[in-house]
């Protein structure tokens, strides 16, 4: 029996107060989706003396918004002025892991200065930078905010730690609508099926039965803090899969394309051949200044990729740019206010684990997920940076042993129990490793209509105790219309493992509802976030569940007796009716028949 495979969507965001307190005097924190605080800029020589362009890394900054989101209430927003224009900033981040592996983020982004939500500016004919495609779908169907990722291979969290932003194998979306709107599901539906032609992908497949309504689990990421969740939207289709004719149009939406800048570097030939690869689009509203009197659009296009050491350096620890992606730098985009290369040296102070080259004297501090992190910085707008050859070519040479693997803060793992393919169970084990700090998590839970979940059978343990969950939130499914949707926020007591388990059971699927591939997998996910600093988005693993599968051999051999029978039973009966019988009498024997010559010629009778 063929073996189906499907998946169950589980998200768990994690509330818990800052590990760190750095001062806010000296960095600014720099806004993420994701994370809140991605990179802050401070560049100092390396003998201590403020860099001659301190002032320009500032400024850079000033368009950047910190939003602290601990709550269901709060949103703090720091902001410094921004001049009213379109912007483009581009940047690469490279963190040498602790496995070996390199890993590297790229972020473009782009300011659109206009506010086409309110009355009278509905619609916007100029775009200068911001690509068209994506402001015609933004003003037609009154979207606020939207967030897709396309993800090829699973982030090892074990082995590499936390991503600057996470995402799960496939496809992922979701979007909050305006409050305007009157039919979401409507356009919901359509926004799915342009999106699916822009990104060349199959958000078409987006429908009723694997899309869901998050009450507790999502907050907007941009302006709009206090909105109503009826207007949001969240599916994933973990069954796609990434490959060049979705990077394609993920390119051309910038505005140097891959023609000049950091996007030189993307060659896919290189970034599919590498352990991870993500690429996602960010859209949200933010403001321009501190009273937010000028409102304006962030677009954020991030790309991200780990390459594995032994497959793509014949096992030898040591990188470069060329390398990793064939290609060098050899200039900024031209549009571009902004554009530079970062690389973590936060575990290398002294240069003991590995050497970098060229060597620069610019560095920058940030807050990374609670850790204070060191940056070696190359501005690819300074003529120096490129040298006389007009080519930039980051060479990093391992020096010694990459050090012992840290085990992440928080990580957690999902199976299925059970036997037979009728019921079974599912487990989620989340690891709390801090050793004195317990962690609230909100966790949330999508699965396909075709598993009929016995919620009555769900149990939460922490050290072999009962750990009742403060809220839950669940929506039953409805048969091939909505999946389910479960919610819970749970306790995390410090350095234990809380497991959380449920039952179900199996559907009988119609024969034509099976996909082409019943043997294809999916996959889960869940969510973490702090508190007070950051935001922590963590995905488990793939989940694979067996369906009972019909033998879908059965219609061949149907069809190959059904047509021998008729073949020669049908084929011999028309035969007979249709065919012509003649009577054909015996010949004469030789004698006879030599006699009758004889006599032919003798003019004679013949013989009768």
């Amino acid at each position: 029996m063929a073996a189906h495979r499907c998946g169950l969507s589980l998200v768990c965001i994690l509330f818990f107060s800052s590990l760190a307190h750095p001062s806010r005097c000296d960095t600014l924190e720099k806004a993420n989706d994701n994370t809140a605080t991605k990179r802050s800029i401070s560049e100092v020589n390396t003998d201590g003396s403020v860099a001659g362009e301190d002032m320009n890394e500032r400024q850079w900054q000033s368009t950047d918004v910190e939003v602290n989101r601990s709550d269901g209430t709060k949103n703090s927003e720091t902001f410094t002025p921004a001049p009213a224009k379109d912007q483009f900033q581009e940047e690469l981040v490279i963190r040498p892991l602790h496995s070996g592996d390199i890993y590297a983020s790229f972020q473009f982004r782009t300011l659109w200065d206009t506010d086409f939500l309110q009355e009278g500016q509905k619609k916007v004919s100029h775009y200068r930078l911001f690509p068209k495609s994506l402001g015609q779908v933004l003003s037609k169907f009154s979207v606020q905010e939207l967030h897709i990722s396309f993800t090829q291979g699973f982030w090892r969290t074990m082995q590499w730690g936390q991503p600057f932003i996470p995402s799960p194998p496939g496809a992922e979306l979701w979007v909050w609508f305006h409050h305007t709107v009157s039919d979401v599901d409507g356009n919901w539906k359509e926004l799915t099926n342009v999106l699916s032609g822009i990104f060349c992908a199959s958000l078409n497949f987006i429908d009723m039965t694997n899309t869901v309504q998050p009450s507790a689990s999502f907050k907007p990421l941009g302006l709009g803090n206090a909105t109503d969740h009826r207007f949001l939207r969240y599916a994933t289709l973990p069954r796609e899969i990434v490959c060049t004719e979705n990077l394609t149009p993920w390119k051309k939406l910038l505005p140097c394309g891959s023609k000049a800048g950091l996007a030189v570097l993307m060659k896919s030939e290189k970034l599919f051949h590498s352990s991870f690869h993500s690429q996602a689009v960010h859209i949200r509203p933010i403001c321009q200044d501190e009273q937010c009197t000028s409102k304006a659009w962030e677009l954020r296009q991030t790309l991200n990729v780990v390459f594995d050491h032994y497959t793509s350096g014949q096992g030898k620890k040591e990188w470069s740019l060329f390398k990793m992606f064939s290609r060098t730098l050899t200039e900024a985009c031209p549009l571009a206010s902004s554009s530079k290369v970062y690389v973590d040296i936060t575990d290398n102070p002294e240069g003991e684990l590995f050497e970098l080259s060229p060597a620069t004297p610019l560095l920058s501090q940030a807050v990374v997920l609670g850790d204070r992190r060191t940056y070696s910085v190359y501005d690819l707008t300074r003529a120096e940076t490129f040298g006389q050859l007009r080519s930039f070519n980051l060479l990093l040479r391992w020096k010694g042993d990459s050090g012992d693997m840290l085990r992440p803060l928080l990580h957690a793992e999902r199976y299925v129990a059970g036997f037979g393919l009728q019921t079974g169970e599912i487990h989620t084990v989340i690891y709390n490793n801090h050793p004195y700090r317990a962690f609230p998590v909100l966790l949330m839970d999508s699965v396909p209509w075709y598993l009929q979940l016995y919620i009555h059978t769900l149990t939460v343990t922490s050290k072999s105790r009962d750990n009742k969950p403060s809220y839950i939130h669940y929506q039953p499914a409805k048969d091939r219309h909505r999946p389910h949707l479960l919610e819970m926020l749970i306790q995390l007591p410090p350095h234990s493992m809380t497991e959380v388990t449920v039952q179900f059971e199996r559907a009988l699927l119609k024969w034509t509802e099976y996909t082409p591939d019943p043997n294809h997998d999916l996959t889960s996910r869940f969510f973490f976030k702090e508190e007070s600093s950051y935001f922590v988005r963590v995905y488990t693993e793939p989940l694979l569940v067996n369906l009972p599968t019909p033998d879908f051999s059965m219609p061949y051999n149907v069809i190959c007796l059904t047509c021998t029978v008729v073949a020669v039973g049908y084929g011999s009966f028309y035969n007979l009716l249709t065919r012509t019988f003649q009577v054909d009498e015996p010949s004469p024997p030789l004698a006879k028949r030599l006699a009758n010559f004889i006599r032919r010629i003798r003019g004679v009778p013949l013989l009768a």
